[in-house]
């Protein structure tokens, strides 16, 4: 089984030009930086988690296309987060506000934005931890919503801003409240 490898590179300083520039040299990589600045390489994913994933995607995807409020992106997109970190969510949907606001290089590279919902789905190799900070940076950056679904416990973390986070058991119905009005997601295994 392939673990995810973090390299502390702090000191040596990454530009966000020289990451950017790093991830399109390595493109076969998944690369993410966090926040303390850690260079993140992940392994690919399994098909039982790809599987999940595009699931997820899938229905927040029907959902965006009959509500129309938004874009949804998939884990390939990284996200530069406006408290540090460049991170790339399982599934991530930004409000059409949101998105019309950046300029179009900035659409066309890591969107300077912190997305207002994501899901992070623990694959077998995920430890969970790295899986809880990542979470906790979307939220210092302003995300809305996020579900960290965790297969391995039959569980998700619910993280909504200024509140404690909400764990709830499989099965379970998740709800988009009022940032994805009218989504829902269950969750049986």
């Amino acid at each position: 089984m392939l673990n995810t490898v973090i390299l502390n590179v702090e000191n040596i300083g990454f530009t966000d030009a020289q990451f950017y520039q790093l991830c399109l040299d390595n493109q076969d990589l998944q690369l993410e930086r966090t926040a303390k600045g850690e260079l993140v390489i992940m392994p690919p994913v399994g098909g039982i988690s790809g599987g999940r994933e595009a699931d997820l995607i899938g229905l927040l995807w029907a959902w965006n296309r009959q509500s129309q409020l938004g874009k949804v992106f998939s884990s390939t997109t990284l996200f530069r987060l406006p408290e540090g970190g460049d991170r790339s969510p399982d599934a991530a949907w930004v409000s059409l506000e949101k998105w019309e606001g950046l300029t179009e290089e900035e659409k066309a590279g890591f969107p300077p934005i912190c997305p207002e919902f994501v899901i992070e789905v623990r694959s077998r190799s995920d430890s969970l931890k790295p899986l809880q900070e990542k979470m906790l940076e979307y939220l210092q950056s302003g995300l809305q919503l996020g579900w960290l679904i965790d297969p391995q416990n039959q569980q998700v973390e619910i993280y909504c801003p200024h509140t404690t986070v909400e764990v709830r058991s499989f099965p379970v119905s998740l709800s988009g409240e009022s940032v994805l009005p009218g989504f829902t997601v269950e969750l049986l295994e």
